[in-house]
């Protein structure tokens, strides 16, 4: 869209239905702030949700192979599956007098207590599965194919490794005509955007957060220059505002994110992975999209000269962002059953912030590491 010089009509308005909605209001509020805060005229300047891995009722009950250690992904805080000291080839055989025993990491005999079961049958289930409970577990089993026979033994390993869904944002860019670059009205015109989103999705359980806003020298064809306000925001889960790239309401450059108030800890009463968080999400993204779209409308029905600040139209762009939890990284290659999950970093790797990949440390040795030391 040409970007027009105040007091110039605006190309292409659109006859439009009354601004009766949240949204609507919201749209000539700001329009109106707009108004009330007084520029010196310028002269001629112008989803897709992540499919985590998902257990089904075939994958409910993992056996092993004497060939190579079976890898397993368990939500971090969630109950595991049944990790069976089996392999299939045994599964529906008779076994006479069978024993079972499990080492986990660091080689220590695996002994039930609150979150550790074993069952009757060798089976080894988790119950709100822990950080420090990934690693190698390797489950020893002895039986005879008949009375007759002699004890057999097998050796089973398992790579169990704590898995997390990503946490993502839609991060929006908007762009503004605005006043000179240097002028307050600008950082009053910023402030009272903030304050009509924060209000617009307050209903969601949502808080708005400013990360990045930039003044640009825009020259347009047959326009001339103008001044553009660049505006980045996004739609985000609520463990992001703890993060340090990402700012509050008192920030001014223009990244707003949009994030959902649960916590991290312990675990979610959800259906699925996409939780009611991300309905949430997805409704304050919905409502953002709309408030710019209801700016355009409320500009489209004006007949007097448009305000020196106003939302340029059509320049209200989207994109999707994973990130994974300090600790945790995806890896499509090493781990081909879960190419989505935020998976704990193996020794020898670690994840510092909110990066989608663990890093190379040769002197890492813990799971989850965090540092490289």
């Amino acid at each position: 869209m040409e970007a027009l010089a105040p007091g110039r009509a605006l190309r292409g308005r659109r006859r439009t239905r009354a601004a009766g909605s949240p949204v609507s209001r919201a749209a000539v509020l700001l329009f109106l702030s707009a108004f009330l805060v007084r520029v010196p005229a310028s002269v001629g300047y112008l989803v897709r949700l992540p499919r985590g891995f998902r257990l089904t009722k075939d994958s409910v009950k993992i056996v092993g192979s004497t060939d190579f250690p079976v890898k397993v992904y368990v939500m971090l805080h969630q109950k595991s599956p049944h990790v069976l000291c089996i392999t299939q080839q045994l599964r529906n055989a008779e076994l006479i007098d069978p024993s079972f025993q499990w080492h986990g990491p660091k080689g220590k005999v695996v002994s039930e207590n609150s979150t550790t079961q074993i069952t009757s049958t060798g089976s080894l289930v988790f119950q709100n599965f822990q950080e420090r409970m990934s690693g190698i577990y390797t489950c020893f089993l002895e039986y005879k194919p008949t009375v007759e026979e002699t004890v057999k033994r097998l050796y089973l390993k398992y790579l169990i490794y704590a898995y997390r869904e990503p946490h993502y944002y839609y991060q929006f860019t908007a762009r503004y005509h605005a006043a000179p670059c240097n002028s307050i009205y600008n950082i009053s015109f910023e402030k009272k955007l903030l304050q009509i989103l924060s209000k617009l999705v307050l209903d969601l359980s949502c808080e708005i957060s400013l990360l990045k806003s930039e003044c640009h020298h825009v020259k347009m064809q047959k326009a001339g220059l103008q001044n553009e306000l660049f505006f980045t925001f996004s739609v985000a889960q609520e463990h992001l505002l703890k993060r340090p790239f990402f700012s509050r309401l008192n920030c001014l450059g223009t990244l707003i994110e949009v994030s959902s108030l649960d916590t991290e800890k312990g675990p979610k009463p959800c259906t699925d992975h996409n939780c009611e968080s991300s309905r949430r999400l997805a409704k304050a993204k919905n409502l953002i999209e709309r408030f710019f779209n209801q700016q355009v409308e409320v500009l489209g029905r004006r007949a007097e000269p448009l305000p020196a600040i106003y939302y340029i139209e059509g320049t209200l762009q989207m994109v999707w962002i994973n990130r994974c939890f300090p600790g945790y990284g995806m890896n499509d290659l090493q781990h081909p059953k879960c190419p989505e999950c935020c998976v704990i970093c193996s020794p020898g790797s670690y994840n510092p912030r909110d990066g989608i990949h663990c890093l190379r440390c040769n002197s890492s040795l813990v799971y989850g590491a965090k540092v490289c030391s």
